[in-house]
């Protein structure tokens, strides 16, 4: 009698690397027969700790809830095989790395993993990338002598926060509270079999998936990219967010209840065009604005915006170009696809409120991460224009004003009221790093490039 095959799980054994929201969502998703052993790996610190106390508690047992009436069959619960409170003690057993943390703290925890120990780690997913992500882990690997695939996704599929029951709250569950219509993906290996399963992976949850010629491709398709530094670093926003006293405006209202103004629409279009041209010097295709944030976000009806004006967008005028990119987010203040009440009111589809600075457990200031993450992100974006020979004059024109805001308020509250890591500031060596992948791959033979992608291609672990 022969032994029935063993079915090899497409991700194999996976670790996840950071515990938020996004973390224990994508475990919970994984774990519907996606990977073998399932890890969790955490940097130390109270949110880790408490992690662990939860987990002996409720033995090791992780759950997602999604509120889309739709997608409710989505919810689910994993059990956790391994969980890692820092990363000094990771076992050599992991295939798949998934990083799920900002992507300005990519260099850190791809040297806090000690990859040159973790030898059967075969492909590392960056869930949230930014720009040029792709090519600085790349160069990260390159060093710990591994020929680890990076595979880049344009965005994380969903939206979660923690869940709070009966005003207790627990880091074990996430709630979901939206999915992306679209995710795109793109791999440093041409012909990457892993590519298919991601994509059988996100086409499970009921999104449609696009595979990417270029990992920068992908990294291009997200929208915070483009709308976060438009709307949350202008005087606007900055000092709804910045305030002491709570907020009563909202993010993507028009103004006066928010920052949307035709100031802010062009500011977001001059953004998209020079991160246009980066893109194109990062050897991939710039992106369709309108049709981007129409398509494979959030759609208006066509009596709004016409197909026409949609696929015609990058050959407008920039008068066009920004008159039909504020009509898109005037037309979203509503839900455009939903019913009316009995009243004849749609529902309210932008009023999501600021988030504001607080204070943690230790007194400490906290910078909401939008648009701090975002911040990071256009710096460096920047800072690799320059070694590129581009002026980004807009690009600049957000980091300082986010700097000078900053610089305020610290003056204000005294240095000793943040944490150090705040004013940590990688971005040079990172966008050198950028650069210099870049420039191997220019000196790389082109029957070189052509097979950088066998091997490991028969297969996935």
């Amino acid at each position: 009698m022969t032994r029935p095959e063993q079915v090899i799980p497409p991700f194999g054994n996976t670790l996840i690397v950071g515990a938020g929201p996004a973390g224990i969502h994508i475990a919970v998703d994984a774990g519907r027969g996606w990977c073998g052993r399932l890890g969790l790996a955490n940097r130390r610190g109270a949110h880790s700790d408490r992690i662990l106390c939860e987990l002996d508690r409720q033995g090791y047992t992780l759950s997602s809830v999604v509120q889309i009436q739709s997608k409710s069959h989505l919810s689910g619960e994993v059990l956790l095989d391994d969980y890692y409170n820092g990363f000094d003690e990771i076992d050599d057993k992991w295939h798949t790395v998934i990083l799920c943390t900002p992507s300005d703290s990519y260099s850190d925890v791809i040297a806090a993993l000690k990859l040159e120990n973790l030898s059967q780690v075969k492909r590392i997913v960056l869930l949230s990338p930014g720009i040029g992500s792709n090519l600085l882990v790349q160069s990260l690997v390159r060093r710990s002598g591994s020929d680890i695939e990076v595979i880049s996704l344009s965005t994380y599929y969903g939206a979660s926060r923690f869940a709070f029951e009966a005003g207790q709250s627990t880091v074990l569950r996430s709630i979901v509270r939206g999915l992306k219509r679209k995710v795109t993906a793109g791999s440093n290996k041409p012909g990457s079999q892993t590519i298919e399963d991601v994509k059988r992976f996100i086409e499970s949850l009921g999104i449609q998936f696009e595979s990417a010629s270029h990992p920068a491709a992908a990294e291009s398709r997200s929208i915070t990219t483009y709308v976060h530094p438009a709307f949350f670093i202008n005087d606007f926003s900055m000092n709804e967010i910045f305030s002491r006293t709570p907020s009563r405006k909202y993010m993507y209202k028009l103004y006066p209840e928010g920052p949307i103004t035709p100031q802010a629409i062009q500011s977001m279009l001059l953004l998209w065009k020079e991160i246009g041209e980066l893109v194109t010097r990062l050897h991939a295709e710039p992106i369709n604005l309108l049709k981007f944030l129409n398509d494979d976000n959030y759609p208006v009806l066509e009596a709004t915006l016409s197909r026409e004006d949609i696929e015609g967008f990058t050959e407008a005028d920039p008068v066009k170009q920004e008159y039909l990119l504020y009509i898109r987010y005037a037309s979203i203040l509503i839900d455009p696809f939903a019913e009316p009440d009995e009243r004849g009111r749609y529902p309210d589809f932008s009023a999501f409120p600021y988030k504001q600075i607080s204070k943690d457990s230790e007194g400490k200031w906290i910078i909401p991460r939008v648009p701090y993450e975002d911040y990071k992100k256009i710096k460096l974006v920047e800072r690799l224009g320059k070694n590129l020979n581009l002026s980004m004059p807009q690009t600049s024109a957000f980091i300082n004003k986010f700097e000078s805001k900053l610089a305020s308020f610290v003056e204000e509250e005294g240095m000793e009221r943040f944490r150090p890591g705040l004013f940590t500031d990688t971005t040079e060596s990172e966008a050198d790093l950028i650069f210099g992948e870049l420039e191997l791959f220019r000196a790389a033979p082109v029957t070189s490039r052509a097979n950088s992608g066998t091997k490991g291609e028969q297969g996935s672990l």
